[in-house]
């Protein structure tokens, strides 16, 4: 029987810490590729490496830590561009959220991301978004100053309305900032759920047990009708749409 801490095994802790030293070994390869790449085409790389080289760190990462990683489409083929959405609840969400691939779509995450030089560089240079989510005001004008080159390039983005994946329950309060995004941009919103990521990996570091994450993408919610003054019950309607999917995950009916 194996030594068990917490819940996970030595062996969860041993692939855990080789997927996370994987990880950096990864993104600082492929750090010098990336620059070279947007050097050479003028920043025009950007979708590119947000489609293909982001998924090449994520996916071999989940492998060695030992989590098999599923996209299941709902609709098809995936809405785009659009306001993408996910339920935040595990440190395993930043490695489905890149695994994904999704096209020309850009990451809105927390301003902290910034601290490690590598993530600085490379986020900035590909055009992600990086908020304050503690200061509410000033999220929502950094994601207002986006709208135009957003829209103008044709880009998706990609966010959590919880804010944060520390939040009391299994889905947390939402923000308003994802859907006033989706009215500002007149896109549609479409909902991703990652089921399995809590149950593997719910603490505050990237420990995760053995098992399978199955990332949900579902069908577009048009939002051209939406009041950005008046958005509490479409975003109350959502977000019940996610209490529903954690109960079937839950019961195994997802």
């Amino acid at each position: 029987m194996q030594a068990q801490t917490q819940g996970y095994t030595i062996g969860d802790y041993i692939r855990s810490l080789g997927s996370i030293l994987l990880f950096f070994i990864l993104l600082a390869f492929y750090t010098p590729i990336i620059l070279l790449l947007l050097v050479l085409t003028f920043g025009r790389a950007s979708n590119f490496i947000v489609e293909n080289i982001a998924p090449a760190i994520a996916r071999p990462v989940l492998f060695v830590a030992g989590v098999r990683f599923r996209i299941r489409r709902h609709a098809n083929p995936t809405p785009s561009p659009a306001v993408y959405i996910i339920n935040h609840s595990s440190t395993l969400d930043v490695l489905t959220l890149l695994a994904l691939g999704l096209p020309r779509v850009r990451f809105v995450a927390k301003w902290q991301f910034q601290y490690n030089p590598l993530f600085f560089i490379v986020g900035r240079l590909t055009g992600q978004v990086f908020i304050r989510r503690e200061k509410s005001d000033k999220a929502i004008q950094t994601l207002q100053k986006n709208v135009n080159r957003v829209q103008k390039q044709g880009l998706s983005l990609m966010m959590a309305p919880e804010g944060t994946r520390k939040h009391e329950g299994v889905i947390g309060p939402f923000k308003k900032g994802p859907f006033r995004m989706a009215i500002e941009l007149n896109y549609p919103i479409v909902p991703i759920y990652f089921e399995g990521n809590r149950k593997l990996s719910s603490g505050s570091f990237m420990i995760t047990k053995k098992g399978t994450c199955t990332a949900h993408i579902f069908g577009a919610i048009p939002t051209n009708n939406w009041d950005k003054n008046h958005l509490q019950h479409p975003i109350e309607k959502v977000r019940k749409q996610y209490l529903r999917w954690a109960e079937m995950e839950e019961e195994g009916e997802l």
